[in-house]
């Protein structure tokens, strides 16, 4: 039998978890109880228990202290840690002692059963004290838990097969699933606030939540299998009509019940996404991609909630006028590097994305990345340094859900876009020098205006045959050449964008001949201008 000491200065607290298990039943025996972190040491020393199961505040030793002193007698000692209203700043602390799981206050008896029961195989497989029957039912539970969540992993999100060739029959038999004729749903449980110091000890988190799942949701259910990808749990409910409503109501109450962790985790946010209720499992694909749907909603409407799927992709983000002048904001800045231009188009994104309640969390994380794509779109044609095999763009998109709101996810994307072009304004310094940037802007700002090789080479310093040199080394054109590009350019955009004659494009763009315009034009683009704007325009 397994030895246990239990360890809280409430008295109470001691006998409800002394009572609340049948102890032999588990093969477990009580073999002392203290009621501060000294005596609860003495009983290590004089007991060598398994298991302590631990408040985290107690006076004498507190619980941390306690810990730390109890592995030094016997480093292989388990702890269950007990945990009050917010003492997560202890239970972050217990977390890094490497405890194996914790219960909150007021302890429930099921948890508790199920928390000794995993330990007991846990301890028995490391100890290794199972019976040949012992081994082969552990092992075949294990066994078919892989089986039922390599279901959800390789069909579902993988695709490794099409659900539509697969029957019902030939899921439960190949996968071990019980599914019957009615309703198929997938629910998506979406942790955010989990930083850096939780990810190395979240699988207990991830166990407590799939438990919840269970005791919550399995009752209403014919069958229900749940499995973690990184901090997204993704669950598939097969459940009559009937009980539509009951799952509704009780994911509120999920949700109500994972709220309660925070008192471990300080920051966690959750939120659960409901896909389409499909009367087919063979359309369970569509109920897997509106769940992802509405746990992204939560950038619109908040976290710690229940979110259906009852709103609409439209889609009209990358077409909107809001998309067009970021575009326009974005590549100007990027063209001369200015970091801080590139930080404001992004903020301007953000906040005109703020103003469009019709834009759904799906377009907004859509949205993201087709900003990653256009840097690095745009860093590429400048033909600024980049590294072939830079995964920025990978990296970016596998940490893009991991934050809640429309502020946190465009903080995130601000630091990665900035942290790519600190590195490529550092490379590029060593091949270009501030005067060409100067004078390229200084051209770009002024190209409307009649100006010169010599009014530029002044302006930045340099005689006209040395800059003129150095110009066209850094930017493979001439002067003259990086100029008509330059008014082209807007040329091109007052025909596609504005009613304005020829003669008075011709004005805006710096030339004051518009037969000589038309020639330029025409030779840059191989277009007239009347051409280009009615094919575009």
């Amino acid at each position: 039998m397994l030895k246990i000491i239990i360890a809280d200065d409430e008295d109470k607290i001691c006998q409800l978890i002394y009572k609340l298990v049948d102890w032999k039943s588990i093969e477990m025996e009580v073999v002392g109880i203290a009621h501060n972190g000294i005596e609860a040491l003495e009983l290590v020393k004089s007991h060598n228990p398994d298991v302590a199961i631990t408040d985290i505040r107690m006076p004498g030793y507190d619980g941390l202290e306690f810990i730390g002193k109890a592995k030094e007698v016997n480093p292989d000692i388990e702890f269950i840690i007990i945990s009050g209203y917010q003492h997560f700043e202890y239970a972050q602390k217990a977390i890094k002692y490497g405890v194996s799981d914790y219960l909150l206050k007021p302890i429930k008896k099921d948890e508790l059963i199920t928390t000794l029961t995993t330990m007991k195989d846990h301890y028995l497989v490391r100890a290794e004290q199972l019976s040949k029957e012992e081994k082969m039912k552990l092992s075949l539970k294990n066994n078919m838990v892989k089986l039922r969540n390599s279901f959800l992993n390789e069909i579902l999100l993988k695709k490794v097969r099409r659900m539509k060739d697969i029957s019902i029959d030939v899921i439960n038999r190949e996968y071990q699933y019980n599914f019957k004729e009615g309703c198929f749903q997938i629910l998506t449980l979406k942790l955010d606030g989990l930083d850096q110091t939780y990810f190395s000890n979240v699988k207990f988190l991830e166990e407590k939540i799939v438990l919840l799942i269970n005791n919550n949701l399995k009752e209403y259910c014919y069958d229900l299998e749940s499995f973690f990808v990184e901090n997204i749990c993704y669950s598939i409910l097969n459940f009559s009509l009937s009980n539509k409503k009951l799952i509704r109501r009780q994911c509120k109450i999920l949700l109500d019940e994972i709220a309660l962790q925070k008192d471990i985790f300080e920051n966690l946010e959750s939120t659960i996404g409901l896909g389409t209720v499909e009367t087919n499992l063979s359309t369970i694909d569509d109920s897997l991609k509106t769940a992802i749907w509405s746990y992204e909603q939560r950038l619109v409407v908040g976290t710690n909630r229940v979110i259906d799927y009852d709103f609409t992709n439209t889609n009209q983000l990358a077409d909107s006028q809001l998309f067009y002048d970021f575009n326009k904001q974005m590549d100007s800045a990027l063209e001369r590097l200015d970091k801080s231009a590139v930080v404001s188009s992004i903020r301007f994104l953000r906040e005109g994305i703020k103003k469009r309640p019709e834009t759904s969390g799906h377009e907004i994380v859509q949205m993201t990345k087709e900003v990653c794509n256009l840097f690095l779109i745009t860093i590429r044609k400048n033909k600024f340094l980049l590294d072939e095999n830079t995964t920025f763009f990978e990296e970016f998109s596998s940490n893009v859900n991991n934050f809640g709101s429309v502020n946190s996810l465009f903080n995130y994307l601000i630091n990665s876009i900035v942290n790519l072009l600190d590195k490529i304004i550092e490379d590029k310094k060593q091949l270009d020098t501030k005067p060409i940037r100067d004078a390229k802007q200084y051209i770009q700002e002024n190209y409307q205006n009649s100006i010169t090789l010599e009014d530029v080479s002044t302006r930045v310093g340099f005689n006209a045959t040395y800059f003129s040199s150095l110009f066209k080394k850094d930017t493979g054109y001439t002067f003259l050449e990086y100029l008509s590009e330059v008014r082209m350019n807007q040329a091109k955009i007052l025909l596609k964008e504005t009613n304005l004659g020829v003669a008075a494009i011709c004005e805006r763009v710096g030339y004051s001949d518009v037969k000589h315009f038309t020639k330029m034009f025409t030779k840059h683009i191989g277009l007239k201008p009347n051409e280009y704007r009615k094919l575009y325009s």
